[in-house]
């Protein structure tokens, strides 16, 4: 995937949404639902199962996530699908999910050197 430089300085309008993202994916339950919809869209009843969620809640945070742009749907008669908005997010989320393993692992960072005698800080 490309990546985008980082700026030296931000635009207000990308601060923004960059803390409105963060904000939304603060919450568990939206987060597995952007990890089920990493590798292909799914319909709503399949999230409910796999979540073992009732449809209500599972619905409020599908519609929180598409209210941020996170994910978008698409209409198949009285069925609704959804997919992740664009590679990003995902790739947001491998990585928050990197970090998390990381250090819950107590593995060194990748552009950190090795430490002496292979030893993990």
């Amino acid at each position: 995937m490309h990546q985008h430089p980082l700026p030296d300085t931000s635009h207000p309008d990308d601060l923004a949404r960059v803390s409105a993202i963060f904000k939304t994916l603060s919450e568990p339950t939206r987060v597995q639902l952007v990890l089920l919809l990493v590798k292909h869209e799914q319909g709503v009843a399949q999230l409910v199962d796999t979540l073992n969620q009732p449809q209500s809640t599972v619905s409020r945070h599908l519609g929180l996530l598409r209210q941020a742009q996170v994910v978008k749907t698409r209409r198949e008669g009285t069925h609704v699908y959804y997919r992740l908005a664009d590679a990003h997010v995902a790739q947001l989320v491998e990585q928050a999910f990197s970090h998390a393993q990381h250090e819950r692992l107590g593995l060194p960072d990748h552009a950190a050197p090795p430490s002496p005698a292979g030893r993990v800080h």
